[in-house]
């Protein structure tokens, strides 16, 4: 092992190669048993005033705003400890109480959280996104993105609450949980505390059932709002749907939670079927090709909740879920649901997390609602890590960008990012790989995914020879993946990614947007390194800049990815610390970023070994 890191830290452009390499131990990463003693501590604010005594007090945050979230606390009542400056209430929080929570965080927190909003929703409210991670504001080489979106349904109000204790809980535990810890230096966590921000100011605490807040501003359920795989959906697109749509877009996620209430179960893909006719219980199921790892993510949820686990009914006559988790369209289908979308277009894999019998408890439960949920919302995100990541590059080390990839026999692809990164959610196995671009030789590549560690897998293609006749290269653009059969005269043809193409009622825009997953990583406007992938992009156009505009600058006032991504020095420290590759050129050969990336991972295996 010690002459393999060797081998990696003298001559990286060897990776250019097919290599199968193993990522180091979970073990090493993720120490989950100190996650899990820190956990159980029975006082976590004493981890929140330590790491907030840690911070820069220059932030420029008055102490009045640092002590509280809501409005002035009424005459004669008592006032927050003044040891105690960074706190989260158990109670429900309006749009401005959020808003000032989130803008609180990324400023008291600056290398840990950065906030961006997605767009506005029909009435004017911010769709606020705080990323947490030891790289907030930039992308980091070869490790995943992965997201949360909470209040969908503006009635449904406990996950929204939990959004703003988890985010509390990753930055006032970053220096004290080695799990967290982990977590933040490998994975970048994108939070939407609601989606449905309207819909909330309207809904009413204590509303268990009924619909009231549950609808946007439009009267339109917004789970029913986005373009559907089986069935034509004719509902007009909303202000909040089409901001996520872009969103999703724009990033390429791994991982997503879609958190809902009035149920208790882990709810997995397919909502719909090609089969149902109206909306009723008890339903066929609509499995997915990637069923056995839809159901081990939804089981790492419901098994890490107490509750949820057992699989108990809500109430009379309402469904019980065996261990916690339900197919979507078994429980009952839906067309227009947003965890179909994201699995579907965009290769993201989304589970709908149904966290409370009642849709808006009194926040008196909020306590016993964030203990249940602690645990799962925290694991669920590792699982991020299974399964296979790796680059696709060319003969000289240069990363593919856009190449359509698929594991044979699960017939829903995905696609590389700017840098030639891919991820892939899986369980312990044998696989096959396939590989398009355009330009190239198709490619088949046999892997191995373990238990203990996710398996990093490097793919060279090499170009397609041009025909006496002038045809060659093929035609593997788009999401869709459609390949030629005369690609390069020796390809394969395999046909498509996506074995079955959109429907042809499908509109210009959804279809365009199923061709075209954006998972470009964009060169940047003097601000970060991150997604700009043209919204349905047909022609495969970068946008020029990364689309949305943070709250708070980076630390020290940090200028980001001049030209092509250089790095303010006030971050260095950071990425020394993390061993993230944080590159100052976009475009320079991906093996000295595989350099970067891979090496202290395998110094950390072969001293490990």
């Amino acid at each position: 092992m010690r002459a393999l890191a060797a081998w990696l830290l003298v001559a990286p452009c060897a990776l250019a190669s097919l290599v199968l390499l193993a990522a180091p131990s979970a073990s090493v990463l993720a120490p989950a048993s100190a996650h899990d003693s820190a956990a159980a501590a029975a006082d976590p604010s004493a981890a929140a005033a330590a790491a907030v005594a840690g911070e820069d007090s220059s932030a420029g945050v008055g102490e009045a705003t640092l002590r509280g979230y809501g409005p002035p606390p009424a005459p004669g009542a008592p006032a927050d400890r003044a040891d105690q400056p960074y706190t989260i209430d158990f109670r429900y929080h309006d749009y401005d109480q959020l808003t000032k929570f989130l803008r609180t965080t990324s400023t008291r927190f600056p290398h840990l959280t950065a906030l961006y909003s997605i767009g506005k929703s029909v009435q004017g409210r911010d769709l606020w996104v705080l990323v947490v991670s030891s790289s907030p504001y930039e992308h980091m080489i070869g490790k995943p993105d992965v997201k949360y979106v909470a209040n969908m349904h503006g009635n449904e109000a406990v996950g929204r609450e939990l959004m703003l204790h988890l985010i509390h809980y990753l930055v006032t535990s970053y220096n004290t949980d080695t799990y967290v810890r982990w977590l933040l230096d490998n994975t970048r966590i994108h939070v939407l505390p609601s989606m449905n921000p309207d819909g909330y100011e309207v809904a009413r605490e204590g509303q268990c059932d009924g619909g009231q807040g549950r609808y946007n501003a439009r009267g339109f359920d917004l789970n029913r709002n986005f373009p559907d795989y089986f069935k034509q959906n004719n509902k007009r697109g909303q202000p909040e749907t089409d901001a996520v749509k872009e969103w999703i877009s724009k990033i390429q996620f791994v991982l997503s939670g879609g958190l809902h209430g009035g149920a208790l179960v882990a709810s997995y893909p397919f909502d719909n079927t090609p089969n149902s006719m109206f909306q009723s219980y008890s339903s066929a199921p609509s499995l997915t090709p990637d069923d056995d790892v839809f159901r081990h993510l939804a089981l790492t949820y419901a098994s890490n909740h107490p509750v949820m686990a057992r699989g108990a009914a809500c109430r009379s006559g309402a469904p019980a879920f065996a261990h916690g988790i339900t197919n979507g369209a078994a429980w009952y289908p839906l067309t227009g649901g947003m965890q179909d979308f994201n699995y579907v277009w965009y290769g993201c894999m989304e589970v709908t997390l149904e966290l409370s019998c009642c849709k808006f408890p009194p926040a008196s439960d909020l306590p016993k609602f964030w203990e249940e949920n602690r645990m799962a919302l925290v694991k669920f995100l590792g699982e991020a890590h299974r399964g296979v990541s790796g680059f696709v590059t060319d003969d000289g080390g240069n990363p593919v960008a856009r190449a359509a990839l698929k594991v044979k026999g699960r017939d829903v692809g995905f696609q590389t990012t700017k840098y030639g990164e891919f991820w892939r959610i899986l369980l312990p196995g044998v696989y096959k790989l396939e590989v398009y671009a355009d330009g190239f030789l198709p490619k088949e590549v046999d892997f191995m995914v373990v238990e203990q560690h996710p398996t990093l897998l490097n793919v060279t293609l090499h170009p397609a020879k041009v025909g006496v006749d002038g045809v060659g290269g093929g035609d593997a653009g788009g999401g869709a993946g459609r390949v030629s059969p005369a690609a390069g005269g020796g390809g394969r043809g395999r046909g498509r990614v996506r074995p079955r193409p959109p429907p042809p009622w499908f509109a210009p825009e959804a279809a365009a947007a199923a061709a075209a997953p954006g998972t470009e990583r964009g060169e940047g406007r003097g601000r970060l390194l991150a997604a700009a992938a043209a919204a349905g992009g047909e022609r495969g156009e970068m946008e020029p800049a990364w689309p949305y505009a943070f709250e708070t600058e980076a630390p020290g006032g940090a200028v980001w990815g001049a030209g092509a991504g250089a790095v303010s020095e006030a971050v260095a420290p950071a990425a020394a610390a993390d061993g993230c590759a944080r590159p100052r050129d976009a475009s320079r050969p991906l093996a000295s970023l595989l350099a970067s990336v891979l090496g202290p991972l395998v110094l950390a295996s072969s001293r490990a070994l």
